[in-house]
């Protein structure tokens, strides 16, 4: 367990704690217990890539911990009303999808590719969305659609990227164990 896995395990707790804060109606305070969160996830890849303590297992929880957080978000916003049903469907299902792929590639001995700039802007863009649809801004679903968007395009550009990761991997493999 180094500084930046800690940091993980916190975000996984605050994921009970945001449920108890919103559920009690605090709704900003929720949104708080949030943006701790992603204060988290900054802090604990800074000092990963810092320090050099990137771990597997922090490259599986990491990010783990940021969907199941996003996941946790929608569902209550959609559950208390915030968002439609329509709205949380796409979030939940990419963010699941995402899980899965993760894990299924994970126990597989497959590569994943770590975050980038697209990814953390989507991120961000997750966040300003939420912020937008608790405060009832007239345009925050429509920003949360523009968001689910381009998630999705994200999705998509990680998607190729991992299979072409895992498609050069394996052709070393295979030369290497040809003898080549």
């Amino acid at each position: 367990m180094n500084v930046p896995n800690l940091l993980t395990t916190i975000r996984f707790i605050l994921i009970p704690v945001y449920v108890a804060v919103f559920a009690s109606g605090h709704v900003m305070w929720a949104f708080a217990v949030v943006l701790a969160a992603g204060l988290t996830d900054i802090l604990d890849g800074h000092i990963a890539r810092i320090r050099g303590l990137v771990t597997r297992a922090g490259e599986m929880l990491d990010p783990l911990a940021d969907k199941l957080m996003m996941i946790t978000v929608i569902i209550s916003l959609m559950v208390a009303g915030y968002i439609p049903w329509y709205a949380a469907l796409p979030v939940f299902i990419r963010d699941a999808g995402m899980i899965v792929g993760s894990a299924v590639f994970h126990f597989r001995g497959k590569r994943t590719v770590p975050a980038n700039a697209m990814g953390k802007l989507t991120t961000v863009m997750y966040y300003l969305a939420i912020l937008f649809i608790v405060c009832r801004f007239d345009f925050a679903i429509a920003y949360l659609w523009f968001v689910i968007a381009f998630s999705f395009l994200t999705s998509g550009i990680y998607i190729v990227k991992v299979r072409k990761l895992n498609r050069v991997s394996q052709a070393g493999r295979e030369k290497l164990e040809s003898g080549a």
